[in-house]
């Protein structure tokens, strides 16, 4: 399933000394924040949430990581994000790490988002715009669920 998807937003990661640990290479810890870069990157370029004060925000109720392959300090990474599904009140992100210096995928991420009212602290349906911005900029149509 992982070779179907198709990734449009790619985010350099500058890693830093802390990220690497005593044996070399970047820690397993440190992914997440990698992760969230490209999220935030995602969001800002494609939801437009944090241009002013959203009342409905995409929140994590899922995520899993597959660390496939070590990376080392000064290796050179991109961070790929994409949405492979729209549900009534949730999407999936996909996220994998690349070292340019082969272009082999180092990690995956799958993160299951659910929209959330701020205002009410609910979990509410994707607006049409969030779907409309995801359905434009991934170049696909995801079916209405009931």
């Amino acid at each position: 399933m992982e070779e179907d998807i198709k990734y449009h937003h790619q985010l350099p990661i500058q890693l830093r000394f802390n990220d690497v640990d005593r044996y070399g290479h970047v820690n397993n810890n440190a992914y997440f924040s990698f992760y969230d870069l490209g999220k935030v990157d995602y969001f800002n370029l494609v939801l437009k949430i944090y241009n002013g004060t959203p009342d409905v925000v995409p929140v994590i109720a899922n995520i899993n990581a597959d660390f496939i392959a070590p990376v080392f300090y000064g290796d050179d990474i991109v961070m790929e994000t994409c949405v492979s599904h729209v549900g009534r009140k949730s999407f999936t992100l996909e996220q994998r790490a690349i070292n340019r210096k082969d272009n082999s995928v180092v990690c995956h991420c799958r993160s299951i988002m659910v929209c959330f009212s701020l205002k009410d602290q609910i979990s509410v349906e994707v607006p049409d715009s969030f779907r409309r911005a995801i359905e434009e900029f991934e170049h696909t149509k995801f079916p209405l669920e009931k």
